[in-house]
């Protein structure tokens, strides 16, 4: 699994214009029904998994990043959207610091093998300086896109 066949172009945030977390994350959520990844009739739903999973346990595992996923039976097929904060986000992170760089993951609730195969590869990529710091630098929609295509055919280093 690689990270441009879960996060499509039209899923991806260069600058994050929320700063708040349950505003982040349901804008990525926006997203991603806008982009069709996921039906609009279940967006109150998504929203409200997502949030009571981080109410109980923060994504935000340290070193900028949040991870933020949930598996639901209205979701068809395996999808992502990644954000970019350069203020940062207060999630409440493990490390206690701002979170810069967000992925939304959605799966299908009946496939759990994919749902660990795409939160290895994120998490595999994340824990890359490199691949953090190119993100958190990147302007553009079409400059993540590349550094995710990087990462995915290894010309991105550790």
């Amino acid at each position: 699994m690689k990270l441009t066949e879960i996060i499509q172009p039209d899923s991806i945030v260069a600058q994050l214009s929320a700063t708040d977390r349950d505003d982040v994350i349901t804008g990525m959520i926006d997203l991603l029904i806008d982009t069709g990844a996921a039906p609009a009739a279940i967006k109150d739903e998504l929203i409200e998994r997502v949030l009571d999973r981080e109410r109980k346990h923060s994504t935000g595992f340290g070193r900028g990043v949040a991870v933020p996923h949930v598996k639901h039976p209205g979701i068809e097929q395996i999808t992502a959207a990644i954000g970019i904060s350069g203020e940062g986000i207060d999630f409440n992170s493990l490390d206690k610091q701002p979170v810069y760089t967000v992925f939304l993951l959605l799966s299908p609730q009946d496939r759990p093998e994919e749902h660990l195969q795409a939160m290895e590869v994120i998490f595999k990529n994340l824990s890359k300086d490199t691949f953090r710091r190119s993100l958190r630098q990147a302007g553009t929609k079409a400059e993540i896109h590349q550094i995710l295509d990087d990462a995915d055919n290894h010309r991105l280093g550790g």
